[in-house]
């Protein structure tokens, strides 16, 4: 009887274990991704089920960000990951490094031109970076480009090497509503290859608008360091405050806000920040709506400390530092009083 029953019973348990490993894996709060992977698994923790074949962490960062349900997780693990891909991101998801290693996010080979992260999401999407390194390898021209979300945070982040076409670092870039962008804790550097690219670019098109905080950012050795710009958009452009940060050694200007009559604004409140060793400005406000603001800044080593030209305004709250540029320091065009 007994082993009538254990008979009876293991067929049934080889047949359920077969349904399993057909059956497509169904979406989960956490996904794996490691270049180890496969893309058949699972993109589960292999170490949960060490015996059963098909879990373990996917080959590609676009599997397991499928596999991820909406609102969660997707890690990088493994130590030394590389990962050559690029990747429409479509809806909230938080990508993060597990720790464990330098994580490479890289332009794939000979995809010159390429945007590694493009996330072009829904308006109520948030979308998060963590501990990731993005190398464009010298060819890629976008590390981190927004189209539409919600808002994107980037922290505790490397962007470098975007060299290619038209070549950013990020540009924060919504076609339509507002869209929040955060950067913490992240160095940005090696970008651009020609006049008007760089490191980070704030651009609204359209209808869109833009509310950034930048802090404790460096952006080092950049074609342009910072460009916040609202004359592309028609709506209520670029609002960016840039705190704690330091802004060196970029072959054109450190920090430029920029628009143009019958466009939006571009604003900037610079704080607590450092421009030095830049070739062109320090700080550049260049038309009517471009407006920056600057509080207990220091502008030193640059080609030229501050100006404001086509109507653009520089407003000091009478502490900062600006001396021993190379060319001109440049003054304000005015100054709020201390309260």
């Amino acid at each position: 009887m007994r082993k009538s029953a254990i008979s009876a019973v293991f067929p049934a348990a080889l047949a359920a274990m077969a349904l399993l490993h057909s059956a497509p894996a169904a979406a989960q709060s956490v996904s794996y991704v490691n270049d180890t992977g496969d893309d058949s698994n699972f993109c589960d923790f292999a170490v949960n089920f060490p015996t059963v074949v098909g879990h373990g962490p996917c080959r590609t960062l676009k599997r397991a960000v499928d596999q991820a349900i909406s609102g969660g997780a997707v890690i990088l693990s493994g130590p030394g990951a590389l990962i050559r891909e690029t990747i429409t991101i479509s809806k909230s998801v938080t990508i993060t490094s597990d720790g464990g290693g330098e994580t490479i996010l890289s332009t794939p080979f000979g995809s010159s031109g390429a945007v590694i992260l493009d996330i072009d999401a829904g308006r109520g999407d948030v979308v998060g970076l963590r501990g990731l390194i993005i190398d464009g390898g010298g060819i890629g021209s976008v590390g981190v480009l927004t189209r539409l979300a919600s808002a994107v945070h980037v922290q505790n982040c490397v962007i470098r090497n975007f060299e290619g076409q038209n070549a950013w670092g990020i540009i924060h870039g919504p076609v339509a509503g507002t869209s929040k962008l955060f950067v913490s804790d992240t160095l940005i550097y090696n970008n651009g290859s020609t006049p008007g690219t760089g490191g980070l670019l704030v651009q609204p098109l359209g209808s869109g608008g833009v509310v950034a905080t930048l802090d404790r950012v460096h952006l080092e050795n950049n074609v342009v360091g910072l460009w916040v710009a609202g004359n592309l958009a028609v709506g209520n452009g670029s609002r960016v405050l840039i705190r704690d940060s330091v802004v060196t050694g970029n072959a054109g200007d450190g920090i430029i806000a920029i628009s143009q009559s019958g466009r939006a604004p571009a604003f900037l409140l610079a704080e607590h920040t450092t421009s030095l060793h830049n070739a062109s400005d320090g700080i550049h406000a260049d038309g009517p709506h471009a407006i920056i603001l600057l509080d207990d800044n220091v502008i030193t080593q640059n080609g030229t400390g501050i100006s404001a030209t086509n109507g653009g305004q520089l407003i000091s709250y009478g502490n900062n530092k600006n001396n021993n540029n190379i060319g001109p320091e440049g003054t304000p065009t005015g100054f709020f009083s201390q309260m």
